[in-house]
């Protein structure tokens, strides 16, 4: 989207209102859309900010918005044209989750856009509809003797199916607990390739160029780093010192624990980030071959490991569920299958994902992950060691799958937890495995599971 109908930049609040009306309509992927129209659009970097804030905003709090505005405009939301349905809710958003930009400022610039791209009668409407809202801003509340799941779910912005689910499997406290901290900002956080460079080494580089960055309290490779943009964009990054990746994540490859000189077999491994860390685990000794079903996604693997220096690093292509045609029974030493899943864990990142699941789709994920896991186990050899990890905090698809294998497959033990034994105070242990919850260090939900070949 270049700009506004009559030629202009767009501004912030304009494309936002395009971006949100198509992913409505086309269904597509926010930060997809977002990313290709800031790149046409040439905005400042401070509209650029604002526009993410309101298009993440706006898709995290859905249901809230509409709840409010359900009660202003007339025979509800659903009735209205879905450019002026996203116009409203981003400005609603504004209003009452942004204290920086003044209501009378969010009003104006609704109305002088409904003008542009609608008629009078439209932002007639939308004006009324606005300032009723101001006059009443006081009554915008969420009333406190709803049901649980109900309140839950309006106060914290989550479909109430996905609340009870979590009420039933957590409890009501932790259920509050993980829809909150979904709706936090995502820390922006890096994990040190350790051979090119100490975590103490990076923290004094970063230091030194004036970042706030702190070590993470998650993994031993992690640092946390505030207000620092796109960490891409640096030196640190091109030259392979560093790879962005949330800190649960960098958990996985700890638990997997190869060591130099070790076969290793990484099932589903785009875009590359679990098995570039093994690789530095193993010091760039031994072998990764790095599987994923999609071609294009091989190569982003293949670019990792050349930017990190990595050479032990071999991409193949391919259904994992197809790997033991290909190589033989029990010839690697670690195998980690980080199993495709529902994402529950990640919502903080990928607000659409909240909205688009259904029970169905959950059930359908976990009947995969365990023909995977039976799949692939018969690759690994005696005494090995077999990961299973997933970015979701659905029973279902983590303790669910890892205890029917290992009741299905006597040869597999649990290995209770091995080195993320410290996480043990704050996370959970379930089925054997550890669940991290999103509230739990601010990370992504991840479940990870270690087993062993007897």
């Amino acid at each position: 989207m270049s700009g506004s109908p009559k030629g202009r930049p767009a501004s912030p609040r304009e494309l936002a209102m395009h971006v949100l009306t198509q992913v409505e309509q086309e269904g597509a992927y926010s930060n997809l859309l977002l990313n290709t129209a800031l790149q046409k659009a040439a905005l400042s970097k401070s509209d650029a900010g604002l526009a993410t804030e309101l298009i993440y905003g706006t898709i995290s709090r859905l249901n809230t918005l509409d709840y409010f505005l359900d009660k202003y405009v007339n025979k509800g939301t659903r009735k209205l044209q879905p450019w002026v349905r996203a116009l409203l809710r981003l400005s609603l958003y504004q209003i009452i989750y942004l204290d920086r930009i003044p209501d009378h400022a969010v009003v104006s610039e609704a109305v002088n856009l409904a003008k542009r791209r609608g008629h009078q009668g439209i932002s007639g409407m939308v004006n009324g509809v606005l300032r009723n809202i101001l006059r009443q801003k006081e009554s915008l509340a969420i009333p406190a003797d709803l049901p649980a799941a109900k309140r839950i779910s309006l106060q914290h912005s989550h479909p109430e199916w996905l609340v009870e689910r979590w009420i039933s499997q957590y409890g009501r406290e932790t259920a509050e607990a993980i829809c909150a901290a979904n709706n936090e900002p995502p820390a922006v956080s890096v994990r040190v390739n350790t051979t090119m460079i100490s975590r103490e080494e990076m923290l004094k580089e970063m230091e030194g160029h004036g970042l706030q960055a702190a070590p993470s309290s998650l993994s031993p490779y992690g640092i946390v780093v505030k207000g620092a943009g796109n960490m891409a964009l640096t030196d640190w990054y091109r030259e392979g010192m560093i790879s962005i990746q949330d800190e649960s994540s960098m958990l996985v490859a700890e638990a997997v624990g190869p060591e130099p000189g070790m076969r290793v077999l990484d099932c589903c491994a785009a875009p590359g980030g679990k098995s570039a860390h093994m690789g530095e685990l193993m010091k760039d000794e031994g072998s990764i071959v790095a599987n994923d079903i999609h071609s294009h996604k091989g190569k982003l693997i293949a670019d990792q490991a050349v930017r990190l220096g990595l050479d032990c690093i071999r991409t193949v292509t391919g259904d994992a569920i197809e790997l033991p045609a290909r190589f033989e029974p029990a010839s690697f030493d670690r195998i980690l299958l980080d199993a495709p899943c529902s994402g529950l864990g990640v919502i903080r990142r990928k607000p659409d994902l909240k909205w688009g699941k259904t029970e169905e789709d959950i059930r359908e994920i976990a009947a995969l992950q365990s023909r995977l896991l039976d799949s692939v186990s018969a690759l690994l050899r005696p005494g090995g060691v077999l990961v299973y990890s997933t970015c979701t905090i659905e029973p279902q698809e983590n303790e669910g799958v890892v205890t029917s294998f290992v009741n299905r497959h006597p040869e597999f033990e649990l290995d209770e937890t091995g080195s993320l034994s410290r996480l043990k105070d704050n996370a959970l242990v379930r089925g054997g495995g550890i669940q991290i919850l999103p509230q739990h260090y601010h990370s992504d939900g991840f479940y990870i599971a270690r087993l062993r070949r007897r």
